[in-house]
């Protein structure tokens, strides 16, 4: 805030305040000098008070040159209008670029999965089965799926909604694209008008795909694959809704509102290390009883087998970068090596190092605290 607010903060005023701290955000009407007949934004009878804002991100707080009430103009009963003076400079972000990743979901075509499996074994000498040693073969897995598979390009996609784009509208949008190269460089009434008569057919192509599309998924609704693409649908509307800038930001202990990276780091860190330390009522160790000393049956194929065949495909990849799908499509040479792995990690207790990493992502929720969070593991 700044210091030309009107009168004393009630209950709803720290409310706002609280509001743009959490969001790293200012209250404009606060920062300019004005008289107070320009800055009180309600009047009735003899009350006279601001109660009405404007706020932005505290970064454009510099491209902002004015902000006052209108004296005489009235947006409701009693609410006087505020404006606000922006200067905006519009330059262009470079793109950040995302991680490449492996392109494991091609292991569902039956010709990649086999050519995986192919080079695969040439990459261990002809072997068919797999080295014990965890990490000789997952660098080995990595490598041939880079190979075989490709990576993506790093680049972040367009937030486009074109899940239903058919041939027809991508041809149509080519040929339009190809009309205004050659107005751009001809700029004769004929190109113009093959121009427009491309746009007003791309649109036409847009409307109907469109509405078949959402039919088809209509009529899908009830089916497993109808479901998946209602999510995706609302997955997409719901990314485009968020601010892609917005300051995530956590309360500590005593409820205060940290905004900034490093505190934000230090309190989540703080509130994790407690809860994956913490013993649950169930899980607490009852003291006075007798150990038993038992052999532990080694890990049977068939329980791995059963195991893979249970596990869901498409998920996010861990540390180790080696999805499931892997592991299903080497089959049982895959099982064999589980197997003796695991049966490898009770006899020793030692497990492989990267097991040992997890990613923790806060999902975070209306409150925009740590306790208020969702949490995947990778």
């Amino acid at each position: 805030m700044g210091k030309f607010g009107v009168k004393e903060r009630n209950l709803e005023g720290q409310m706002v305040v609280d509001f743009a701290k959490r969001m790293d955000m200012g209250v404009v009407n606060t920062y300019f000098q004005k008289r107070e007949e320009h800055r009180v934004t309600y009047k009735s009878g003899g009350r006279r008070t601001q109660v009405d804002y404007i706020l932005c991100r505290r970064g454009n707080l510099k491209e902002i040159s004015d902000c006052k009430v209108v004296v005489g103009e009235s947006v409701a009963r009693q609410h006087r209008m505020v404006v606000c003076r922006m200067t905006l400079m519009v330059c262009k972000t470079k793109r950040s670029k995302i991680e490449k990743k492996t392109k494991w979901w091609k292991l569902k075509k039956k010709e990649c999965c086999e050519e995986f499996r192919q080079k695969l074994r040439q990459a261990l000498g002809g072997q068919v089965v797999l080295p014990d040693d965890w990490e000789t073969t997952a660098e080995v897995i990595r490598e041939t799926g880079r190979k075989v598979l490709g990576v993506s390009s790093g680049r972040r996609k367009e937030d486009k909604e074109t899940w239903w784009w058919n041939e027809e509208v991508q041809d149509s949008i080519q040929r339009k694209r190809l009309a205004k190269k050659k107005w751009d460089m001809d700029r004769t009434e004929e190109n113009r008008q093959e121009y427009k008569e491309l746009q007003r057919r791309v649109k036409r192509e847009v409307s109907k795909a469109k509405q078949k599309a959402y039919e088809e998924l209509y009529t899908r609704l009830d089916t497993r694959e109808g479901e998946k693409d209602l999510y995706r649908l609302a997955r997409q509307r719901d990314r485009d809704g968020k601010d892609v800038q917005q300051v995530r930001v956590i309360k500590d202990r005593d409820g205060r509102v940290l905004t900034s990276e490093e505190s934000v780091q230090r309190r989540s860190k703080e509130y994790f290390e407690e809860l994956m330390n913490e013993e649950n009522e169930r899980e607490k160790r009852v003291e006075g009883l007798n150990s038993v000393e038992q052999k532990v049956d080694k890990i049977r194929k068939d329980e791995v087998r059963k195991a893979l065949k249970r596990m869901k495909s498409g998920k996010a990849v861990g540390p180790d970068d080696i999805p499931v799908e892997v592991w299903k499509c080497l089959g049982e040479a895959a099982v064999e090596f589980l197997a003796n792995l695991f049966n490898i990690v009770l006899e020793s207790e030692r497990m492989p190092e990267e097991w040992r990493r997890s990613v923790l992502v806060p999902i975070f929720k209306n409150k925009g605290d740590v306790q208020s969070c969702s949490n995947y593991r990778g």
